[in-house]
């Protein structure tokens, strides 16, 4: 299961399907229903909305009873579904279909119902629409499960009064401080791991910097290089690839779960052997086409491939997968910084402001092109596509934090971690605050530059503290700004100045600026001493 050329393809190939909007929060809600307008009999169920349509009460005590009005056997995409004795005052139940949901929400109101709730047979997301247009709404709107509607019938009659609200999500959660432990630890761990020596081939991380002395190895070095063209190259795959899954969800999912559980059994497998060679015993080798293998190391890998095939049956198992899909998420980030290495600083410049500018122009661009004014990078994150409740098929979108409701299939590319929302949580599923691996991956590969850089200069690995530091600091922006704005936002933001930034000033007032930016095209006359002087290999 060595690292090859195959593998750095497959992992290239996941990494620039999403860069990762930080999300948290909710949209869910609760539809409290009662026989016949009592509190003898109540029942609640899951609900999701917008919120930025018309807002929710934040309790059962505050929100308005209505009389249910059950109009299933229509989509109330014309004035002519209304019934003869009319909507009014009431909170109207409807089928999903044919038409927007804002065009249901806009008759709905016109005939002076109260509230309105669509019923889908299939996954239940927000609902989305023109901005102008649900700035035009004065009633709620609610997307429910069609089961759901069945099972309130059945358990309470036809006779139900029925009230929507949403509890209040605490905007400090454990959650933020679960996925900054991850994040800032792996981003460390990784670059670390890329700058010291490797005992199992005998090459240090010095070696990277030194011109290779045969035609495999340097095949080898560029496999694992991204220079400048390829990094130009790899952004715009990443927004054709980005489009692509904004159209083609439901299919492409599939796809990435296929590369994932590849890409993650291989990477668990790496970072355990780093460590299983380590270990002085149980060496006992076969003979394998003129090789000879470890047998602990066939069992590792064994074990990885299972590990991973636990994933892919039970990946839909939010109550406890979560904890499996992010130690594989982490071995997937740690293999890949310690894989893939940047040749110089000049590398990590473009890389990074060209990530940056993708990341936020799929964010906070793509809503003024899109028909329906959403972000694609929101919408694939969340786990939608296009769609988004225009038509009768396709899911609908999600514009903020919460993971789809129903087992529909998720980008397996974030970290994941579970909020603590027990009165919602209950009804809906488990709320999930969401890190993209490539807000871990991308910041990570400058600062294992940045360590390699210490290595070869011998420089008490003062680069690599301060880049880690920094990295810590922008992942702290990005809380505060989440928390303060309540919106889904792309890391990239405010992790790119934060390590560009501090290690070009380290550069600087070093006055190492020139070989810190040409990187491996300089070589130190004496790497292990304490010249400084630097030659040019090239």
């Amino acid at each position: 299961m060595a690292l090859g050329s195959g593998w750095r393809s497959a992992a290239l190939a996941l990494l620039l399907l999403l860069l990762g909007v930080l999300q948290a929060g909710a949209q869910e809600g609760i539809l409290a229903a009662f026989s016949n307008g009592t509190a003898s009999t109540i029942k609640e169920f899951c609900i999701v909305y917008n919120s930025q349509w018309m807002p929710f009460p934040k309790s059962l005590r505050n929100a308005t009873l209505y009389q249910l009005q059950d109009l299933t056997n229509t989509t109330l995409c014309n004035s002519t579904d209304v019934p003869p004795e009319g909507i009014k005052d009431n909170l109207v139940v409807v089928m999903r279909g044919n038409c927007t949901f804002i065009r249901k929400a806009q008759i709905a109101q016109m005939n002076l119902a109260k509230a309105l709730v669509v019923a889908s047979v299939d996954s239940i997301f927000p609902p989305s629409g023109n901005q102008s247009d649900y700035e035009e709404l004065k009633i709620p709107v609610a997307i429910i499960s069609h089961i759901d509607v069945l099972s309130m019938e059945k358990m309470l009659g036809k006779q139900i009064s029925a009230a929507l609200y949403s509890p209040p999500v605490p905007p400090l959660d454990y959650s933020i401080l679960i996925i900054f432990i991850i994040a800032v630890v792996t981003v460390a761990l990784g670059s670390y791991w890329s700058g010291i020596e490797d005992p199992s081939s005998g090459n240090s991380a010095t070696s990277d910097y030194r011109a290779p002395t045969s035609g495999g190895d340097k095949s080898e070095a560029l496999s694992a290089t991204l220079t400048p063209v390829t990094v130009v190259v790899f952004v715009i795959v990443c927004s054709v690839m980005i489009v692509l899954l904004y159209f083609f969800y439901k299919w492409l999912v599939f796809v990435i779960i296929s590369i994932f559980s590849l890409a993650a059994a291989i990477s668990l497998y790496n970072c355990l052997a780093a460590l299983v060679k380590r270990i002085p015993y149980c060496k006992c080798k076969f003979p394998f086409h003129n090789r000879r293998i470890e047998i602990r190391l066939v069992l590792l890998g064994v074990l990885c491939v299972a590990v991973s095939a636990v994933w892919v049956v039970f990946r839909n198992e939010d109550r406890w997968v979560w904890i499996l899909h992010d130690c594989l998420g982490i071995a997937f980030c740690l293999n890949f910084m310690k894989t893939l290495k940047m040749p110089h600083f000049k590398s990590c410049v473009i890389l990074l402001i060209l990530l940056l500018i993708y990341d936020v122009f799929f964010v906070f661009i793509t809503p003024f092109i899109t028909r329906n004014h959403e972000s694609i990078m929101v919408e694939v994150a969340a786990g939608s596509g296009s769609g988004s409740g225009e038509k009768n098929t396709g899911n609908n979108l999600m514009e903020l934090a919460v993971q789809p409701l129903a087992h529909n299939e998720k980008l397996p590319v974030v970290i994941r971690v579970p909020r603590l929302v027990p009165s919602v949580a209950t009804l809906c599923g488990i709320p999930f605050s969401l890190l993209g691996f490539g807000d871990i991956i991308v910041p990570g590969l400058l600062v294992a530059y940045c360590r390699r850089f210490d290595v070869r200069t011998n420089a008490s690995s003062i680069y690599f503290i301060l880049c880690t530091i920094a990295y810590a600091v922008g992942m702290v922006l990005t809380f505060v700004v989440l928390i303060l704005t309540k919106m889904a936002q792309p890391a990239l933001l405010y992790l790119v100045p934060c390590t560009l930034i501090t290690s070009a000033v380290t550069a600087w007032s070093r006055k190492e600026m020139k070989m810190f930016w040409a990187g491996s095209g300089y070589e130190m006359i004496n790497p292990v001493g304490t010249s400084e002087e630097a030659v040019e290999a090239h």
